[in-house]
């Protein structure tokens, strides 16, 4: 009986080993996934619910909209905004834009880490006749030992366009809310990281 048990242990990883394997490897699947697609929403149309969008409610206004992942800073979100209506004003033959309302949101979801504890299922060090080890109980499972909030922002503003020669419409000399466009586009260029051409 004794050469027996000798002869198992010797021939058949244990249970905690194979467990402790396997867990390794989906934790490094995990963190390759991750990694993948960690990253900050980069400045370009909507995809998937994160970049710009706009809407012409009239003639001369817009409602603009910027959303970030949880990797975009709240400055991003909003710099990235003031951008694409700057880019609106120009397109739409003006040169300058006011913003009449603005807002930042900001979204909270939640993460869970999870370790593993005492459970009834789990990977067991028993031989199978096709695959070498199979499913069997095991006082092994996950747990939730902590919940982590990640937060994204998404900056919306509605603004009016329009140039201050030829128009009815013109701007107060001394009117924070209003900006030119161009001077928009020049200062915030450098800040600017659109996607990478071969990610499409």
């Amino acid at each position: 009986m004794l050469q027996e048990v000798q002869s198992q242990s010797l021939t058949h990883p244990t249970a905690p080993t194979f467990y402790g394997a396997i867990k390794i490897m989906a934790v490094v699947f995990i963190a390759l996934v991750v990694a993948g697609c960690a990253t900050p929403t980069p400045y370009g149309p909507a995809l998937d619910g994160k970049g710009y969008s706009e809407l012409q409610t009239e003639n001369d206004r817009f409602r603009v909209s910027f959303s970030g992942n949880s990797l975009t800073p709240r400055e991003t979100v909003e710099s990235y905004l003031l951008y694409r209506a700057a880019e609106i004003t120009l397109q739409q033959g003006y040169d300058r834009f006011r913003i009449v309302e603005r807002d930042v949101e900001s979204k909270t979801s939640y993460y869970n880490n999870y370790a593993a504890s005492s459970g009834y299922y789990g990977f067991h060090g028993r031989r199978s006749l096709r695959y070498g080890y199979g499913f069997r109980s095991f006082p092994y499972s996950y747990t939730t030992v902590a919940s982590r909030p990640v937060i994204s922002y998404e900056a919306v503003a509605n603004i009016i366009v329009f140039s201050n020669e030829g128009q009815e419409r013109k701007a107060p000399a001394s009117d924070d809310h209003t900006y030119n466009a161009r001077e928009v586009i020049k200062r915030l260029e450098a800040r600017i990281v659109r996607p990478d051409p071969e990610s499409g």
